[in-house]
């Protein structure tokens, strides 16, 4: 029997767990050996646990008879059944997990089915009064899906909220909690706001500050980072702030769900009181998070989440609301029209807007057009940052590099970051908008920065991005960063934390940014991180204008696949897909 080391994909990682695990038998059975592999494999993916009636997508022939595979698994004293403690766990559905993403998962299924059926005993004259009061004092006329979210969240133990970009999320929060604050009954609300990074917590605050709390005092002082709220145990994976030591607080709202793990979120979900209401905000179509799970997809039971609340649910009904309506994009903007048909799965549709958008907010450059696409992409690029090099103060500075982006599926290869970004120096160098010379690294007036890792000394969070440029007050340079109150505020280079150029960035590191024009650069070829939510991603990351460049046949085959992470925590909370 193979024992799944002539599978392409394994690392030496997976070679190496097959083996650990299967020599808990003696002999080991090559067939544990190769399920051991296979769920090295699928956690190092993103998925939460490896679906034996799948295999592993293993090629034809290489996969087991499931019978003969279950039963050895079952034989092996490494693999339990769930709520036992053994390396891995096989469910009653086939699934197979390792032992911690398993226990994540029970726990946060656990913990959302109890905060599910937890209503709170409010008069339903009474909630819908109170909202009309809140909405009332809120500038903009509010629309009946942000009513049925306030409501949501002032009747149930938890809410999920989804909605795109300028749906209006955070004016929603705003409203949420000022009700929360009045159903407190002169008591202080104790509301903590967090998000999954610095840069999401930032956003956050600065839209709050923008939009305003009514009723003064109550709003919270600080976003803070997921990590820093419940504040880690160094040298280990542990938090401070768990079940045991639960936060401080009557609501707990998390900002850019979609990012946030399945063991983040457990962890999370721990250290939030039974009794406090937890309030998820997200994008259900954006990318998942980068470690494994889809938390807030399965949350929302895939396509069966529909507006104003979830169709068919059972532990989560009346939990989840969508906000369908779309304040950034008008009706019939060739963005937002683009963004719902790669949502839809719609290639042709995506191509034929591609193709015949006559309002100038959409366009796609296809290089199988001919060579002149590329001189014409690396114009773009040229005119895009153009305004950066140019730009002689840091507020100006700042202001230009808002305004276009280069995104990328890949960190590496022909049509990755790395390459487009030395592409990008190399053109703006020979047009005399930098200085010539110099490697990679280099500090120059007009570099664009990256920060990868938060410093909470310096208030730098990963995801920020700064521009270089002569300090006014010392001449020397610094980078730049947007500041409190709009004013720029510089660091000296040698400070920052860990960084990269970045006028190219991926579509991943782009989440909870937004650009006046981004052009998007695929690759030639088809690749596995090529998913309708990768595109969706990055065609939203554009306010006035998105430039699509790649092939037809790339373009259509990512619109057709979707991101799809094993796990069982939608089936736990939703129930089987109908047969």
């Amino acid at each position: 029997m193979n024992d799944g080391f002539g599978i392409a994909g394994l690392s030496a990682l997976d070679r190496h767990f097959g083996r650990f695990i299967g020599a808990f038998s003696n002999p080991p059975d090559p067939l544990v050996v190769l399920a051991a592999a296979l769920v090295s494999r699928a956690a190092a993916r993103g998925d939460v646990c490896l679906e034996l009636a799948t295999a592993g997508d293993l090629e034809p022939g290489m996969a087991p008879d499931p019978e003969s595979w279950t039963a050895a698994l079952k034989r092996s004293p490494a693999i339990g059944r769930p709520g036992q403690k053994r390396p891995l766990i096989l469910d009653e559905h086939g699934r197979l997990y390792l032992c911690r993403y398993w226990d994540y998962e029970d726990r946060l299924a656990r913990d959302f089915c109890g905060r599910a059926e937890r209503e709170a005993a409010l008069d339903p004259l009474q909630l819908d009064s109170l909202v009309q009061a809140v909405f009332e004092r809120l500038p903009g006329r509010p629309d009946a899906d942000q009513r049925a979210a306030a409501a949501a969240a002032g009747r149930r133990g938890v809410t999920v909220i989804t909605g795109g970009p300028g749906s209006g999320k955070t004016y929603t929060i705003t409203a949420i909690l000022d009700l929360l604050r009045r159903l407190q009954e002169g008591r202080p609300l104790r509301a903590l706001l967090t998000a999954p990074t610095g840069k999401a917590a930032a956003r956050l605050q600065e839209s709050l500050r923008r939009v305003g709390l009514p009723g003064g005092g109550d709003a919270p002082a600080e976003v803070a980072t997921i990590h820093r709220l419940l504040q880690p145990v160094p040298g280990t994976s542990r938090f401070r702030h768990d079940r045991a030591r639960p936060l401080a607080a009557d609501a707990v709202v998390v900002d850019e769900a979609s990012m946030v793990d399945l063991a983040l979120m457990a962890k999370l979900a721990d250290a939030v009181p039974p009794e406090a209401r937890l309030i998820l905000v997200g994008d259900r179509h954006q990318l998942a998070s980068v470690e494994a799970g889809s938390v807030l997809g399965d949350l929302c039971g895939g396509d069966r989440a529909g507006a104003g609340a979830a169709r068919g649910a059972r532990a989560l009904d009346g939990c989840i609301v969508e906000l369908t309506r779309s304040y950034r994009f008008a009706p019939g903007s060739a963005i937002g029209e683009l963004s719902r048909a790669v949502n839809a799965g719609d290639a042709r549709g995506a191509l034929d807007l591609l193709a015949h958008d006559r309002s100038g907010t959409v366009e796609w450059m296809d290089p199988a057009a001919g060579p002149g696409v590329e001189a014409t992409v690396r114009q773009r690029i040229v005119e895009g940052y153009r305004p950066l090099v140019e730009a002689a103060e840091p507020d100006e500075a700042l202001a230009a590099i808002a305004r276009f982006k280069l995104l990328c599926a890949h960190a590496a290869g022909p049509s990755g970051v790395e390459t487009v970004n030395r592409t990008a120096e190399r053109l703006l160098r020979r047009g005399g908008g930098i200085p010539a010379g110099g490697g990679a690294g280099q500090w120059y007036a007009g570099r664009p920065v990256l920060v990868t890792r938060n410093d909470y000394t310096l208030m730098l969070f990963n995801g920020d991005i700064g521009v270089t440029l002569p300090d006014p007050a010392t001449g020397r340079l610094c980078v730049h960063f947007p500041g409190p109150a709009g004013q720029s505020r510089p660091v000296a280079p040698q400070r920052l934390p860990e960084h990269e150029t970045a006028y190219a960035l991926t579509v991943h590191k782009s989440q909870g940014s937004e650009f006046d024009e981004v052009l998007l650069i695929l690759p030639e070829r088809d690749s596995p991180v090529l998913t309708r939510e990768l595109l969706y991603t990055a065609i939203t990351r554009a306010r006035n204008r998105i430039v699509v460049c790649g092939r037809a046949e790339v373009v259509a085959t990512a619109v057709g696949r979707r991101i799809r992470r094993a796990s069982g925590l939608r089936d736990t909370l939703w129930g089987p897909d109908p047969a």
